[in-house]
This record gives structure tokens, sequence and C-alpha cells, in this order.
């Protein structure tokens, strides 16, 4: 497996880039008919939002930009992203990449795994303004495996974003998703992101 460059943008802009565009907030047209490949979530299958629907980009091929924190310097140009928001403050994130063998699939997953665990730290070094902990919120049984982590950064301006990420395989294809708002760990959906992230894996195959 080649090695990818890992980093982090800055914190406070990865976590609030799917909010970014809920000015843009109309539902967008769907990829192309016919195209192969995992599907993606759909946006009924996001964490509830009290106040608004979820909307969705196209499922669009390469890098999302900008890269999901701590992950998205990973990922490779084969990856493909679908983008999702509300109308107010949360947006979220999926990513999927089809590895060529069972085996590299698994090994990018652990990678990904690597760079969340070590997400908070990381962030803090790189930016002396961004304050950052995290939390690990286990594993869940479906297909191959995900895993479920927690990240909340403060800036010095003020600023308080809490973000959900999973990773989760199945057989040769990876995928990752992103949820975050303004907000404490006190304001994670920890349980409907959990069952958002079985739906996506269960997707994959």
């Amino acid at each position: 497996m080649p090695v990818r460059t890992r980093g982090v943008r800055t914190a406070a802009a990865a976590l609030a880039a799917g909010a970014a565009v809920a000015v843009a907030a109309v539902p967008a047209t769907a990829a192309a008919p016919g195209r192969t490949g995992p599907a993606f979530l759909e946006p009924s299958e996001l964490p509830p939002h009290p106040a608004s629907d979820w909307y969705a980009g196209p499922v669009t091929a390469g890098q999302p930009d900008p890269l999901p924190m701590c992950v998205g310097e990973a990922l490779p140009s084969v990856a493909s992203h679908r983008r999702y928001w509300t109308e107010y403050d949360t947006g979220a994130l999926q990513v999927t990449v089809v590895e060529r063998s069972t085996k590299r699939a698994k090994e990018f997953a652990a990678l990904l795994r690597e760079d969340l665990r070590d997400c908070a730290r990381r962030v803090r070094e790189q930016d002396p303004d961004i304050t950052a902990t995290q939390k690990d919120y286990g594993r869940l049984d479906v297909a191959d495996g995900a895993h479920v982590y927690g990240v909340h950064t403060v800036s010095s301006w003020g600023s308080s974003d809490i973000g959900l990420f999973s990773v989760g395989r199945d057989g040769t294809t990876v995928t990752v998703v992103q949820w975050g708002q303004m907000g404490t760990f006190e304001h994670a959906r920890v349980a409907d992101f959990k069952a958002t992230t079985v739906t996506a894996v269960n997707k994959l195959s």
C-alpha cells in the first residue's frame, strides 16, 4: 500500500465545512444515472436535525475540498464523496474509497483509525489557537467493522465545534462519515450517528 501524506487542516474550518454551504440549502442533483459503485447515504439517513431537513450534493469523484479534519490528507484521488447540510449550523460528509484488494482496504481503514485516535493531539500541535479534546465511542459490529470517534475544538476567538467521525469497511471498500456542528460533547448526536454509520457501511456492498 503506497504511503499517503497525513496531516490536519485548520480544525475549526474543517468541522464547519458542511455548515458553510447551508446558504445554498436546496436539493441538489443526484449522481449521474448509471453510476456504479457503493451507494452513499441519503439525507434522511443522517442524524435528525430538530429544526431543518437535510440536503445533499451529488456524489462527486475525487477528494473533498476542504478535506475532513485529521483523515483528509490520507484520502487518495480515487475517493468519492458527498456533502450534506442543513439550514442551520450542522453539516456532514461521506467519503468512500474502493481499494484493489481486501488487504489494502483493511490497511487503509487501520490508517484512518490511527489518524483519528491521535486527532486532538495533532490539531493542538498544528494550531496553537485551537484547543482540542476527543472521545472514543467504540466499535460497531457491522460488516467488517466500524469505529466512532468524537472531537471537540475551541478556538482562541471563541468558536466551539463538535465533530463525530466514523471509519467502516466492507470487503474492499472503506467509508468515512463526518458530522459536525457548533457545540460541545453534550450536543453530539452519538446514538443517531452510530445508526447512520451502520447504514453507511451496510450500503457499501
